[in-house]
């Protein structure tokens, strides 16, 4: 599928290039302020990025990742707990299937509440209150410590968190376009990266933390950060409407933009899932941490890497950029897997740390600027799902070879 990938991405270079030309020169300014609500938008500069809806986006997104932190930690716990250990591979295929259907779906009743209401909110406002819903209802269901019959919730619980989550998700980070002029959009993705990073680098700091307060307590953190991080966005957007076009020539490319988020999530998913283990194997060790430790330094280096990436891909050919740093970390992570050498491993994980931050300010970007404007939302939830369907398999895979 990689391989593939990178044929389109060769035979479509030209064409591209030109494609995106043309769409910076068309998209001077940013059309998402409404022109019926000049009292407020008047006072904004378009051609500059409007920090505080993107704020409260880099917010929600902190809270869905930490979500997921809770999640990851207490799903094998509860299943233990409450013996339904014998669940563990459905309940990840389910997850895998959801994670990858979900999306594209919400993306086109995101762009269908474009078309009827002028803006996507709706789809995210009503994901946001489902997964708080879901997140209060599973504390209380452990607050109460289900017997024999009720305990069977939980699994029914777990399913509707996994869709809550995936339903708001890729239609609130598709708003990013209309927080930033195109040109900028890979700064903003490094605002995106720079919370991503962080926080999963601190992810055994948060463990602890949730591991203190509980799991009940942390269900309802969960859903209070949610909830009140969704109605910040709402809030702060509300002067903001993005009815899509009623003409455009040309088609979109979905096709390309799964392919993208198909080669972010391979690194991705190579990266949290297969790095620890084999760091461990070779004995490879920075400031006497292995394992988890690294893969911990590498998302810190990509926060602090993100933002120069992002001015460096804004002032160079983004399809460059994206044949580059697929084709560098394809060799940059099978040379980690070959070398048992620690300087050359050292080398190749700077390598990773580089090419990786490069991938993550660039792809999501480019993904947007092959669709066209009535079919965004959809394609940022294709790009989603092809994100999460390597993660979806191998981790299936894992768990059935008990490796998870």
């Amino acid at each position: 599928m990689c391989v593939h990938g990178l044929l389109g991405i060769r035979h479509l270079h030209t064409f591209r290039e030109n494609q995106l030309n043309n769409f910076y020169q068309t998209m001077e300014y940013n059309p998402a302020i409404s022109d019926t609500s000049n009292a407020v938008a008047g006072q904004q500069d378009n051609s500059k990025i409007l920090w505080k809806q993107l704020l409260s986006l880099a917010s929600l997104y902190a809270s869905v990742i930490i979500g997921w932190i809770a999640y990851y930690n207490y799903q094998p716990i509860l299943l233990e707990t409450y013996s339904f250990t014998d669940l563990t591979l459905f309940l990840f295929i389910v997850q895998g299937i959801i994670m990858v259907v979900t999306p594209p779906i919400a993306g086109r009743l995101g762009d269908k509440f474009r078309v009827t209401a002028g803006k996507r909110l709706p789809i995210i406002s009503a994901g946001v209150s489902f997964a708080a819903m879901i997140f209060m209802a599973t504390a209380f269901t452990l607050f109460t410590e289900p017997g024999p019959i009720f305990r069977w919730i939980l699994p029914g619980l777990i399913t509707l968190w996994l869709f809550s989550m995936a339903l708001f998700t890729s239609p609130a980070l598709s708003t990013i376009e209309l927080f930033v002029p195109v040109k900028k959009l890979p700064t903003a993705m490094a605002v995106l990266t720079i919370v991503y990073g962080l926080l999963y680098s601190i992810e055994p700091v948060i463990v602890d933390i949730i591991n203190f307060i509980g799991a009940p307590l942390t269900f309802v953190v969960g859903g209070v950060a949610v909830f009140f991080s969704g109605l910040l966005l709402k809030r702060n957007s509300t002067i903001i409407t993005d009815k899509p076009k009623t003409t455009e020539l040309g088609k979109s490319d979905f096709t390309y933009a799964f392919i993208l988020g198909i080669a972010l999530g391979l690194a991705t998913t190579v990266l949290f899932n297969l790095f620890p283990d084999m760091f461990i194997e070779k004995g490879f060790t920075i400031l006497g941490v292995s394992g988890d430790g690294i893969i911990s330094i590498i998302l810190a280096a990509v926060a602090v890497l993100s933002l120069p990436m992002s001015k460096f891909t804004e002032t160079r050919s983004v399809y460059m950029a994206i044949l580059l740093s697929i084709i560098a970390s394809l060799a940059v992570t099978a040379g980690i897997f070959l070398f048992d050498n620690h300087f050359i491993l050292a080398v190749l994980m700077i390598l990773f740390i580089v090419f990786y931050a490069m991938m993550s300010v660039s792809f999501l970007p480019l993904a947007l600027s092959v669709v066209k404007d009535k079919q965004k939302v959809l394609g940022v939830g294709i790009f989603f799902a092809g994100f999460e369907l390597p993660n979806g398999i191998l981790e299936a895979i894992l768990v059935y070879q008990g490796g998870f």
